[in-house]
């Protein structure tokens, strides 16, 4: 098998093949992750923002979309699956603890260098094992088909970190539109955080604060752990 690197728009299944937008966020990534270790502690969390906004997304509409998909057509597709779903958790958890650290935390910088090798482990587990399998197993215009409800989910999905909701629907797909109700305006409130250097800033913070405690809430919730693989049951 071909890895996904390695191929052409073409070979893929041209612009709309699930394959292509796959590979098109993975060389965001690989450029979001160049740029973050090139930034000054002071300047990472801007980075590792725009990082989850595109990671969580992405991998939400992995989990909702394609992975079930793999499941059917594949005779070892839970196996297969079940390692991406294992490394996805882990960036849940490695993105959760980060965010309870200060930026002088002695436990931060390793935390960080294991979230980065979580990720690009994750990029080429798909890009050169699942990927290609799924290429093989269905027709191109199913990869177009399945291009267009990924996308589609994306756009809707959680952006932020929820370690205790399943990886698998249905649990998935029930939180889906209250988290991502409450990631996106904590989203719009830490970029008018960012902005604001004035007396509104610590109303902000308060109200971001109050919606990170509610998702936390949210994420206890017991219809939204169903479907949960024990392996990635936190």
């Amino acid at each position: 098998m071909t890895s996904l690197a390695e191929q052409s728009v073409h070979d893929l299944g041209g612009p709309m093949s699930v394959l292509t937008r796959q590979k098109q966020d993975h060389v965001k990534l690989d450029r979001l992750l160049s740029e973050l270790a090139a930034s000054a502690p002071a300047h990472q969390d801007r980075v590792l923002r725009r990082i989850y906004r595109l990671v969580f997304p992405h991998a939400f509409a992995e989990e909702a979309v394609l992975w079930p998909v793999l499941r059917r057509v594949l005779p070892d597709g839970p196996e297969l699956t079940l390692q991406v779903e294992r490394e996805h958790q882990e960036v849940n958890e490695l993105v959760t603890a980060l965010e309870s650290m200060s930026l002088d935390d002695p436990d931060r910088p390793a935390t960080l260098s294991r979230l980065v090798d979580v990720l690009r482990e994750d990029v080429r587990d798909e890009e050169d094992e699942l990927l290609p399998r799924l290429q093989h197993a269905v027709s191109p215009a199913q990869l177009t088909r399945l291009g267009l409800a990924w996308e589609a989910v994306r756009r809707v999905a959680p952006t932020r970190a929820h370690p205790l909701v399943a990886r698998r629907p249905p649990g998935n797909s029930l939180s889906a539109v209250p988290l991502s109700v409450i990631d996106r305006l904590r989203d719009r409130l830490d970029g008018a955080i960012q902005q604001d250097s004035g007396r509104g800033r610590p109303a902000l913070a308060t109200a971001s604060r109050l919606l990170t405690t509610l998702s936390h809430e949210v994420e206890e919730f017991p219809p939204f752990k169903r479907g949960e693989h024990p392996a990635t049951h936190r």
